[in-house]
């Protein structure tokens, strides 16, 4: 196998997808974030009835445009967000309006850290976050799978104690 010459190698997109119930997760953190929004509108109406047409504009814009992002956003996430371990380094890709690619040598993982909130166990996911020595902040892999998560630290944990040193 050759080594491609300098600056001509190509990034290309990592291998793995996040779970296939991500889609599911973020699509309830949605609901309730337009839920949220909904509620102090329909609440103030009711109490104040003098702004109660502003209101009822503004809840079915908050509607209208919550049921798009619930729509929209899993699926299209879904579509983009991937992660990769290789024997060199941490590659993941994620957003959905703005896409992040992010690649981290393993040798700078300082700590790895995973977290699974109500809702990602309601899924049975869990996040993987890597920080590593970088200004641009820790890496996150959303919508694993927990065990994969459990698997994928365990992983990347054993790799980093065998290369010694403190990863700066």
């Amino acid at each position: 196998m050759t080594t491609p010459e300098p600056g001509t190698q190509r990034l290309r997109a990592p291998a793995h997808r996040v779970s296939r119930r991500a889609r599911s997760w973020w699509a309830l953190r949605s609901g309730v974030g337009t839920v949220v929004l909904l509620v102090p509108q329909a609440v103030a109406a009711f109490f104040l009835p003098e702004v109660a047409d502003v209101l009822l504009v503004t809840g079915v814009v908050t509607l209208v445009a919550g049921v798009v992002h619930l729509l929209a956003v899993p699926r299209v996430r879904y579509a983009l967000h991937r992660w990769e371990v290789t024997d060199d380094a941490v590659h993941t890709l994620s957003g959905w309006l703005r896409l992040e690619w992010r690649i981290a040598p393993i040798s700078r993982i300082q700590t790895v850290d995973t977290d699974r909130g109500p809702l990602q166990r309601l899924f049975g996911l869990s996040s993987v976050t890597v920080t590593t020595a970088s200004s641009s902040g820790a890496l996150a892999i959303d919508g694993l799978d927990a065990d994969d998560a459990v698997d994928l630290a365990d992983r990347l944990t054993r790799v980093t104690e065998t290369l010694g040193g403190d990863a700066t």
